[in-house]
């Protein structure tokens, strides 16, 4: 092989992360008569497809998947089994779950340690994207540029109409994972939760509530949230999609 067709060298990886999933909420609007987590999606449930994701990723060192406290389902999965998934009981919101599992780490690893925290509806996030995130600021996460014209609305009566168009280039859609050091994080969560609970709507928020200033990272378009029922859709075709592809690649190679 010449130098020439080398495949570009990948950024190194910290062998010594964690990822947190908050997997406690009901996923209300599905409209379903289950947890979204566990609807699913190619013969599997939505979460396993997203704890296979994660368990692939270079350099992780375990997962802390924070559960419902009346959750049978989890224990199920054949990804429960694995030695670097741990559970937590998860709480009433997004943070209480992510601050349970964070209690729990901190119990487990350095205060340093670097945590991401993953949505278990975001199965399609690529491998490239956790390597250019993990390449990326000590508080960083994945982020979509906005693409189509932004603008701020008020209520009229029964309807939204449109008060001003936003730049565009400022306006970055939040995904996950997010990364922050392990005791920063938790910290800022507690924090947080003190002081303006409604403000906490991702563990960014908690972060910029406390003066930082996370890092964005362009993340691909795939890595869409499973919210509503159209999403259940895309996301098979696209690991349908995905599993064609690698068959190939591997009758190939």
């Amino acid at each position: 092989m010449t130098a020439a067709s080398k495949p570009a060298q990948q950024p190194p990886v910290d062998n010594s992360y964690w990822v947190i999933v908050p997997a406690a909420g009901s996923g209300k609007r599905m409209g379903a008569d289950k947890p979204k987590q566990y609807l699913p999606l190619l013969g599997q449930p939505l979460i396993a497809h997203t704890l296979q994701n994660i368990l692939s990723w270079p350099g992780l060192a375990g997962i802390v998947v924070a559960i419902a406290a009346n959750d049978r389902d989890f224990a199920t999965l054949v990804e429960a089994a694995n030695p670097r998934v741990h559970t937590v009981t998860g709480g009433a919101e997004r943070a209480d779950s992510v601050l349970a599992a964070l209690d729990y780490l901190s119990t487990q690893a350095a205060p340093e340690t670097s945590v991401l925290v993953h949505d278990a509806a975001r199965p399609l996030v690529s491998v490239d994207d956790i390597r250019a995130l993990a390449a990326a600021d000590p508080m960083a996460l994945l982020a979509q540029p906005a693409s189509d014209t932004v603008k701020r609305a008020a209520q009229s009566g029964d309807k939204s109409c449109v008060t001003e168009t936003l730049p565009r280039e400022q306006i970055w859609l939040a995904q996950t994972p997010q990364k922050a050091p392990l005791e920063t994080l938790r910290q800022c969560l507690q924090q947080g939760l003190k002081a303006n609970p409604t403000a906490i709507t991702d563990e960014a928020s908690a972060l910029e509530l406390a003066g930082f200033k996370p890092q964005l990272v362009p993340a691909c378009r795939s890595n869409f949230k499973v919210t509503h029922p159209a999403d259940l859709v895309l996301a098979e075709a696209l690991l349908q999609h995905r599993q064609q592809s690698g068959a190939q690649s591997g009758i190939q190679q």
